[in-house]
């Protein structure tokens, strides 16, 4: 149970953090610049995040919340046990729901989007469309990771002290 929890925790902080230092660097970094600049940055950020460092921590969370809940289930209830399926639906609505069902399906707009072969208007119309909403979606999901995280980190920290 002990490694469980661990890697849980370890991989929940990789996406915290990831989404964390996203919002505080990328985001700001990308917004004072012009538009044709920031979508094809856009795009290309989009491509390079699909790999095995983001893809395996993003995905195996899905599987290992469940387990580490299911293992808590079985010891007797206490805080620990509400504490990690409020973080576990933190992670797979507010983070992994939130990605799929919002900030994909608008990086895959964005990435049909030919801004070479597009009008200066086009490209400002469609920075209008993406950068916005991407952005809030990507603040749910950041917070989302953040809170899903510390939760993970104090069912430590409980299970700890309780040993």
């Amino acid at each position: 149970m002990k490694v469980l929890l661990f890697v849980t925790v370890v991989f929940s902080g990789l996406m915290a953090g990831l989404f964390y230092s996203y919002s505080c660097s990328v985001n700001m970094g990308l917004r004072p610049l012009p538009n044709t600049a920031y979508l094809k940055a856009m795009q290309s950020i989009n491509q390079a995040i699909q790999n095995p460092a983001f893809l395996l921590p993003f995905i195996v969370l899905l599987v290992m919340y469940p387990v580490a809940v299911y293992r808590l289930y079985q010891l007797p209830l206490d805080a620990s046990f509400y504490m990690l399926v409020l973080a576990m639906l933190l992670y797979v609505i507010g983070v992994f729901g939130v990605t799929v069902c919002c900030n994909v399906p608008l990086n895959e707009q964005l990435d049909r989007f030919s801004v070479d072969a597009s009008l200066p208007d086009e490209i400002a119309a469609m920075r209008n469309r993406f950068e916005q909403p991407w952005n809030s979606y990507h603040s749910i999901r950041m917070y989302a990771a953040v809170c899903s995280f510390a939760l993970s980190v104090l069912v430590i920290i409980k299970q700890k002290i309780q040993s």
